[in-house]
């Protein structure tokens, strides 16, 4: 995973933590939810690259 892959998908799982907590003082279950799923995202992120960089390693 490159560092710019990796910055981004760490951005967006701190952009979903804060909306998902803005969600919960507003009481706006849309927004909880919205920044859940910016999580989860950024964690499908992480794991994909982290399986390509494990399969690049195996290959070297």
């Amino acid at each position: 995973m490159s560092t710019e892959d990796r910055i981004k998908a760490t951005a967006k799982n701190i952009e979903g933590k804060a909306q998902e907590v803005m969600g919960e003082i507003t009481g706006n279950p849309e927004d909880k939810a919205e920044g859940k799923a910016k999580q989860a995202e950024a964690k499908a992120q992480h794991t994909v690259e982290n399986a390509k960089e494990q399969i690049k390693k195996a290959i070297d």
